[in-house]
């Protein structure tokens, strides 16, 4: 059993290595100049895409020790007496 588990292993390791391997090969198979061409194409595409509006982030709450013992000790406004 153990030895059909490590044989599972090394085939697992082999496949590994050839799909990194050919990936390699054809990475480096481009030119600068088709690297270049490349990522210019891709910076055209990008800077073609309009920006969505953003609206501003609330503030992310601060913490700390401090931080805590301002939030607990805050007061808030009283709503108004409902009694006439």
């Amino acid at each position: 059993m153990l030895k059909l588990l490590g044989l599972a292993g090394l085939a697992g390791v082999a496949a590994t290595g050839a799909v990194l391997a050919r990936n390699e090969r054809q990475r480096r198979a481009y030119t600068p100049d088709d690297v270049r061409t490349r990522l210019h194409e891709r910076h055209a595409a990008l800077a073609a895409v309009p920006e969505p509006e953003h609206e501003p982030a609330p503030e992310a709450p601060s913490r700390g020790p401090r931080a805590l013992l301002r939030r607990l000790t805050r007061r808030r406004r009283a709503a108004p007496d409902p009694r006439p």
